[in-house]
């Protein structure tokens, strides 16, 4: 009795260690490299770690969604793999840079070359986007995940603010907020610099003025001083003058 006991007890206790010790469950998911501001342009990461320890992942499907549909999607070079662009034509179209849009982006396909992502192991996939939208605090990428031994699965499920994380949840991008107009900022601060330039000008303008108008008191009064001074030396050689005149006579 006593030895099936501790077989129990020491049973459960490994079972419970194995539970604690098991790795944490991973799935797709996606991150902004920098900032992903709502009105912009952003580069994000798809990581998809390998679940399996007998296969590996080789081909990744992201879907784009279709309620906040991106006029720009470029996925980056991953050595290894190939990328294909799915494009689809919006429920209406888009405007971007003064023009308009009539395709856009529906999936991203990666499809490996080689062995793809071997088990223990994960693979990123950069894709640059935008302009992303001012409207919505987040976008969700519904993404399948294909291994070489035919199994498939979908991470799909949005998660729901206030519940429980789905057991195969769909990769969700934050969006952060809009970041400040930098042309209008500087538009400001040009008019502000003009203005103050001006304001500069017109104070050594005035500057200038007034001390122009300080030169000329100037130049008169020494002009006048100069005629005084010249009359009083002609007087006092006229008196001079007739005092030896006056002398000689005597």
């Amino acid at each position: 009795m006593k030895v099936s006991r501790i077989a129990a007890v020491g049973a459960v206790s490994g079972i419970a260690v194995l539970a604690l010790s098991a790795p944490a469950f991973a799935h797709v998911s996606v991150q902004a490299e920098g900032t992903a501001a709502k009105g912009g342009y952003a580069v994000v990461g798809f990581k998809v770690p390998n679940e399996r320890d007998n296969a590996s992942t080789t081909k990744l499907e992201v879907n784009f969604p279709t309620d906040h549909p991106l006029a720009s999607v470029m996925p980056q070079p991953v050595p290894g793999w190939k990328a294909v662009v799915t494009k689809t034509k919006p429920a209406k179209p888009l405007e971007s840079h003064g023009k308009q849009i009539t395709e856009v982006v529906s999936k991203v396909t990666w499809t490996a070359d080689g062995k793809g992502i071997e088990p223990g192991y994960f693979q990123k996939f950069p894709v640059s986007l935008g302009a992303l939208p001012e409207d919505a605090d987040e976008l969700a990428f519904k993404a399948i995940q294909t291994y070489d031994n035919k199994e498939v699965v979908r991470w799909i499920e949005v998660p729901q603010e206030g519940q429980e994380e789905p057991d195969h949840p769909a990769p969700v991008l934050e969006l952060a907020a809009a970041e400040d107009d930098s042309h209008g900022s500087s538009g400001a601060k040009a008019e502000d610099d003009t203005e103050a330039a001006a304001q500069n000008t017109a104070a050594d303008t005035a500057a200038s003025s007034d001390s122009g108008d300080g030169s000329d008191t100037t130049a008169r009064v020494l002009g006048i001083v100069g005629i005084v001074v010249g009359a009083a030396g002609v007087a006092y050689g006229v008196l001079a003058g007739r005092r030896r005149d006056s002398g000689a006579s005597a």
